[in-house]
């Protein structure tokens, strides 16, 4: 009985393997598609949740005919920066770099002291500006576990595209959009300005990179431009974690910023996090990790509005994993903290997911246009053929 009961083990650690191994090749294969000779440069960090999935992720690299560089650092929080190796091994320019982490890949030492600078643009981690400046590709996947990655990796890219751009297509000329809920939100945010971001899967194109699993539209608000109130009643981001929410967070947003958060203990561990963003600021600067000027900026940042993103992953669902849960469909989430456009530099970003939202578009031309209606796609988003 024990040796069929250890055969049974074996042959559902088998099969989790070849599915592992499957979602690898779907990443690398279908949204990064690595060519032969490509630089694929992984991040993970020990624990086997990471570990597996970036050793997966190596071999399915190299046989696709890609060379790999596997690197494999503690764990990082939020507020933690990167190791230095890790820095400068993206600073080596690979053509594809991979973040499998635990919790984060960290943040960038030398270059949030010293930003990089494109045009008019600053970059506060050697990442972001690769991306910017060398068309570097790239897939993220924080706080990511084996078991979401083998559900949420292997999904119809095709359905995806279609409805991340169609989302896209009405949040890039809109001046503002209303968020409602049935938890009590009624916020509006500012756009103007602002093109949308489709995490669609499609990492081929030179400069392109998101998440794995991939599922949303995005889009950084105006800044200073949002009033109103939102309730937060699925999940959070903590400095440290992400958790369920088990009695709703009021969030009172003001001219951008959030002035105020109300609720029980989820809304007394937010409002922590969200100081401690601003305490790290003013200890930044006092260590000299962050130039005397800046501190200020990071430090009025750890509130702005910095993102509004709408889930499309069909098999996301939410579990207090915020690289799934904001992916869930039926949901909208406003992240608080740093924004997507680099103009808003902060030391966290912390992404709040809220269930079955509406939003509604409001475009130049005095047309409204909802997106999402109790949290369903609204069909007239797709043109008739």
């Amino acid at each position: 009985m024990k040796q069929e009961t250890g055969r049974e083990q074996k042959q559902v650690l088998l099969a989790h393997i070849e599915k592992l191994n499957e979602s690898a090749r779907v990443a690398v294969e279908t949204a990064l598609k690595v060519r032969e000779g490509e630089r694929v440069l992984i991040v993970g960090n020990p624990p086997l949740e990471s570990y597996g999935i970036a050793l997966a992720l190596h071999n399915a690299v190299a046989e696709a005919g890609g060379i790999p560089l596997l690197l494999i650092q503690p764990v990082k929080s939020q507020l933690d920066f990167a190791d230095d190796a890790v820095i400068q091994a993206i600073s080596s320019e690979p053509d594809v770099f991979i973040s499998i982490s635990s919790q984060k890949l960290g943040k960038d030492r030398f270059a949030i002291n010293k930003p990089y600078r494109l045009s008019d643009r600053s970059y506060d981690h050697v990442f972001t500006y690769l991306m910017a400046a060398k068309k570097l590709r790239a897939f993220w996947s924080p706080a990511v576990t084996q078991d979401m990655f083998v559900r949420t990796v292997p999904i119809d890219y095709t359905r995806l595209a279609k409805e991340a751009g169609a989302i896209k297509s009405v949040l890039d000329p809109a001046e503002k959009v209303r968020i409602q809920s049935p938890g009590g939100t009624d916020i509006m945010v500012g756009l103007r300005g602002r093109t949308a971001f489709v995490d669609d899967g499609d990492l081929s194109k030179p400069g392109t990179g998101g998440n794995l699993p991939a599922g949303e539209t995005f889009i950084s608000p105006e800044l200073g431009a949002s009033e109103g109130k939102i309730v937060f009643d699925g999940s959070l981001s903590l400095h440290d974690t992400d958790i369920i929410v088990k009695e709703p967070v009021s969030v009172f947003v003001e001219k951008g910023f959030v002035r105020s958060v109300e609720g029980g203990e989820e809304a007394a561990r937010l409002e922590e996090t969200i100081e401690y963003g601003e305490q790290k600021a003013r200890q930044f600067v006092k260590e000299g990790r962050l130039p005397e000027g800046k501190g200020e900026m990071y430090r009025r940042n750890a509130r702005n509005l910095g993102e509004l993103g709408i889930g499309l992953n069909p098999s996301a669902e939410i579990y207090g994993q915020m690289l799934e849960d904001e992916k869930a469909y039926r949901t909208c989430h406003l992240a608080i903290g740093a924004n997507y456009d680099e103009d808003a530099p902060a030391l966290i970003h912390l992404d709040c997911l809220m269930r079955s939202p509406t939003i509604t578009a409001y475009l130049p031309d005095g047309r409204e246009r909802t997106i999402l209606r109790d949290g369903g796609l609204c069909e007239d988003l797709f043109p008739k053929a």
